[in-house]
C-alpha cells in the first residue's frame, strides 16, 4: 500500500502529524509526504527517524518527496548508544541572553551556563530552542562550540523551525537539527523535568 500526503503550504507541525497519522493507519506499505520547504522535509525526516523507518527524501524543484517504507526498522536501539550519563531532563532556551535586564550581561551569563553544561553530569537529554533562542545554534553563535560538545556527548539539540524562518537564518544553523512544535511540546511532555531559560 503508498499513501500520498499532500502537505505543500501547511504550516508546522501539521505535515508531522499528517504523516504520522497516515503511518498509523497502515499496518504495512509506505508513506509518501509532499512538503515545500527545508524545515519540513528536515522535520518529516526526523519522524521516520524516531519511528526507526526507512525513509528517502527526494528532491524535484521546489518540492520534496519523503518516502517512508513501514516495516523496515533501522534497529538503531541495537547498533546501541548506551548514553549512560544522560538524564531525563529537557532544557528550554527561549532567548540567546540568559535573565532579563542587561543585554551585555545576558550574553556573558548564557556563555557560563553553556559551558558550565558541558561540565555537568548527567547531562540533559534534549535541548530545545525557540524563539531568539536559535540564535544559539547558527554560526555565530557564541556557544557554538559548547552545544557541539554537548551534542557529541549524546545531548538531542533542536531548534524551532518555525523560529528559524522567522529569523532568516536556517540555512546558518550549525549544530543539531530543526524542529517542530509537535516535537518540542512531546519532548517537554516525556520530560521527567523541563528547565526552562
Amino acid at each position: 500500500m503508498i499513501v500520498e500526503i499532500d502537505a505543500r503550504g501547511l504550516d508546522c507541525p501539521k505535515p508531522v502529524i499528517n504523516t504520522k497519522k497516515a503511518i498509523e493507519q497502515i499496518t504495512e506499505g509506505s508513506v509518501i509526504t509532499i512538503v515545500d520547504n527545508e524545515a519540513a522535509k528536515e522535520n518529516v525526516s526526523k519522524l521516520a527517524k524516531k519511528l526507526k523507518y526507512e525513509y528517502s527524501v527526494k528532491a524535484e524543484g521546489d518540492l520534496y518527496y519523503i518516502s517512508i517504507n513501514k516495516g523496515e526498522s533501522l534497529g538503531f536501539e541495537e547498533m546501541g548508544d548506551p548514553k549512560e550519563n544522560i538524564s531525563e531532563s529537557v532544557i528550554y532556551v527561549s532567548s540567546d541572553k540568559m535573565g532579563s535586564g542587561d543585554d551585555t550581561l545576558g550574553e556573558i551569563l548564557i556563555k557560563g551556563y553553556f559551558y558550565t553544561l558541558t561540565e555537568l553530569k548527567p547531562y540533559p537529554k534534549a535541548i530545545l530552542f525557540v524563539n531568539s533562542g536559535v540564535n544559539l545554534t547558527i554560526d555565530s553563535s557564541p556557544v557554538l562550540e559548547y552545544i557541539r560538545i554537548l551534542e557529541s556527548y549524546g545531548v538531542e539539540v533542536l531548534s524551532c523551525g518555525t523560529c528559524l524562518d522567522f529569523y532568516n537564518i536556517t540555512s546558518r544553523l550549525s549544530v543539531g537539527g530543526i524542529s517542530n512544535m509537535y516535537s518540542i511540546a512531546e519532548h517537554m511532555n516525556n520530560a521527567k523535568n523541563t528547565i526552562k531559560l
